[in-house]
């Protein structure tokens, strides 16, 4: 299934100095697949498109960054099935 990811960090918790947003997710999560990452790096805003089998998954997925981001996960699709 895939999800839509949106992780906000505030301003003074930016990882620009320490390793950069890279740092606030686990790259290689098994059952997780980064199909793709943007940001919006002046809002300090960070957008994933994944494709995950689990919740547990996607939890693991960002733990990295649960001390200095919030997180919203959205199921999504690329087709609508009800219009």
């Amino acid at each position: 299934m895939l999800f839509m990811i949106t992780q906000k960090h505030a301003p003074e918790s930016c990882p620009r100095d320490v390793g950069g947003s890279r740092t606030l997710y686990h790259p290689s999560v098994e059952g997780v697949t980064v199909k793709a990452r943007y940001a919006a790096f002046a809002e300090h805003v960070i957008y994933y498109v994944v494709e995950a089998g689990s919740q547990d998954a996607i939890q693991k997925f960002l733990a990295p960054g649960f001390t200095s981001c919030s997180a919203t996960v959205t199921p999504v699709s690329e087709e609508s099935t009800v219009c």
